[in-house]
């Protein structure tokens, strides 16, 4: 949502910015609802950019890591939306799994009927993040900057302080070493792509 205070605590929503953001709210409150009326045992879970192997560079809502490795291992433009600023907080598929376990299996009546911000609980801008993907794919290129794309939140770090202490929760995988573990799928997948095509 709009609100603007960093980091993202669960208890602190804006208004949201796009209608995915709306259908997360919904969520959440159908889940509130259900237990309220019906006694229904809930926990809702905030994923914060996920990211990992096998995961599609396709589609208007892409998420941007698999996009831009696509991009750079068949030589098509990396566009960047907006100024290379906007940051987020990039968790790896293993974090999320171990976040989904630990929700799944606790008997913590305390950890019920919560949301939970599952992340990594570190920024990234997305000028960083082409650093590193540079640096690990050995690929020289130009960015394309775009607009802005309307419902874009600016920054999204989050406090994962709620999910560590009820659930138990502590990512296994930064960003950096999440990478190292998934771009051999990406080569094998696209790589030929881009010999293909020369």
């Amino acid at each position: 949502g709009d609100d603007e205070a960093l980091p993202k605590v669960e208890h602190v929503t804006g208004a949201p910015l796009s209608p995915y953001a709306a259908s997360k709210v919904a969520n959440e409150l159908y889940a509130e609802v259900f237990a309220r009326c019906y006694g229904m045992q809930t926990v809702g879970m905030r994923y914060f950019n996920v990211f990992g192997p096998r995961q599609d560079p396709e589609g208007a809502y892409a998420a941007v890591i698999p996009r831009w490795i696509r991009a750079m291992l068949t030589g098509d433009p990396v566009e960047v939306n907006g100024d290379g600023e906007t940051s987020r907080d990039f968790c790896h598929i293993a974090n999320v799994v171990q976040a989904n376990l630990r929700a799944a299996l606790t008997d913590d009546p305390l950890a019920l009927n919560q949301v939970y911000n599952i992340a990594v609980g570190e920024s990234t801008s997305l000028s960083e993040l082409l650093e590193i993907l540079r640096s690990l794919l050995g690929r020289n290129f130009q960015p394309v900057y775009r607009p802005f794309r309307p419902g874009d939140v600016r920054h999204s770090p989050a406090d994962i302080s709620r999910s560590r202490e009820l659930l138990g929760y502590a990512p296994t995988h930064t960003l950096a070493s999440g990478l190292r573990e998934s771009l051999s799928w990406y080569v094998n997948r696209f790589a030929g792509a881009s010999a293909l095509q020369r």
